[in-house]
């Protein structure tokens, strides 16, 4: 008996209903997902924009001719009649050079103290030392440079500054340290060394922090020693965090701390130790010439960005690159 084979229908597929999701929208879920994380952000936002941003907005009295009457937007324009006048004059070129002078050395003589001082302190094995240590040379940081200004003269006066004490007490000449150019640049890089080489340390000891360590453990294995781990495992290991600190810090070459010139300076030694900064405070804000002063600032903040910018290309061959 033949059975007739009736045709089952098959069921067509239904397209689906959700359509797949674009950029814009994953975006948008991981906004709405993350919302507090932005809400917490936004002060930080905030800051930025009025007190780094919305001031560079100032930079346009540099092509004017400003006058306190009139405002900012209210002054005369000037071109770049200012740029000029400040090339003409006889001390911006030592104004310049001392400012790239003092940067520069700052840098490196200032660089590799920090590395240093997080290494001995990561072989210290006494926790309760290693913390003193620690302690102590951390807290200069906290110090204002007026502080250290006065610690300074206390040292190294002329009269009754306590090194000199001790050089008369010994049957010695007293020495003018603070008066003498070579002396003066002596105790200003050291005194930058002494009040930021702690807190330096402190990011460096976190890098070394990350270090496995199995690498010390295989190296000890081999017969290395502390030496040897030092410079094998450890300072390989915090690399990055040195180009990263040293591209950064190309950033500042044009730039020398106002307080701590300032508070070191005086007329004998204005040779040495008259930069931008304080030329900026008593040509700009004492001489009320904020025009070239400004045009000074800007000329500054420019050579700062095109050494962090070379900087980083140079780090970005070696793979080690901030961006």
């Amino acid at each position: 008996m033949q059975m007739n084979k009736t045709a089952i229908p098959t069921p067509t597929l239904r397209k689906s209903a959700v359509k797949p999701k674009t950029a814009s929208t994953r975006h948008l879920a991981r906004w709405k997902s993350n919302w507090q994380l932005v809400l917490m952000f936004l002060p930080v936002v905030a800051f930025f924009i009025v007190f780094k941003y919305v001031p560079m907005l100032g930079n346009v009295i540099a092509f004017k001719q400003y006058n306190l009457m009139q405002g900012v937007w209210g002054s005369p324009w000037a071109g770049f009649d200012n740029f000029r006048m400040m090339m003409d004059n006889p001390q911006t070129l030592q104004i310049i050079r001392n400012t790239l002078f003092l940067s520069f050395f700052n840098i490196v003589i200032g660089f590799p103290f920090p590395v240093l001082v997080a290494v001995m302190l990561n072989e210290v094995r006494r926790l309760w030392f290693k913390k003193s240590i620690q302690t102590l040379v951390y807290l200069p940081h906290f110090f204002s440079w007026v502080i250290i200004g006065g610690i300074t003269v206390t040292l190294f006066g002329s009269q009754a500054g306590v090194v000199n004490r001790v050089i008369e007490y010994f049957g010695g000449t007293p020495v003018s340290f603070l008066y003498q150019v070579s002396t003066w640049l002596g105790i200003f890089f050291g005194s930058a060394v002494w009040k930021e080489a702690g807190f330096g340390a402190i990011i460096y000891l976190a890098a070394i922090g990350s270090i496995d360590p199995h690498l010390y453990e295989a190296a000890s294995i081999d017969g290395a020693s502390k030496i040897k781990q030092i410079r094998h495992v450890t300072l390989p290991g915090i690399m990055p965090v040195m180009i990263l600190m040293l591209i950064l810090s190309m950033g500042k070459v044009m730039e020398v701390g106002f307080d701590h010139v300032y508070n070191l300076q005086n007329a004998v030694v204005s040779s040495a130790s008259n930069v931008i900064s304080t030329y900026i405070y008593t040509t700009g804000i004492q001489g009320g010439m904020y025009s070239i002063t400004t045009a000074m600032g800007l000329f500054e903040a420019v050579i700062g960005l095109i050494l962090v910018l070379g900087a980083n290309r140079v780090a970005k061959k070696f793979n080690q690159s901030l961006w």
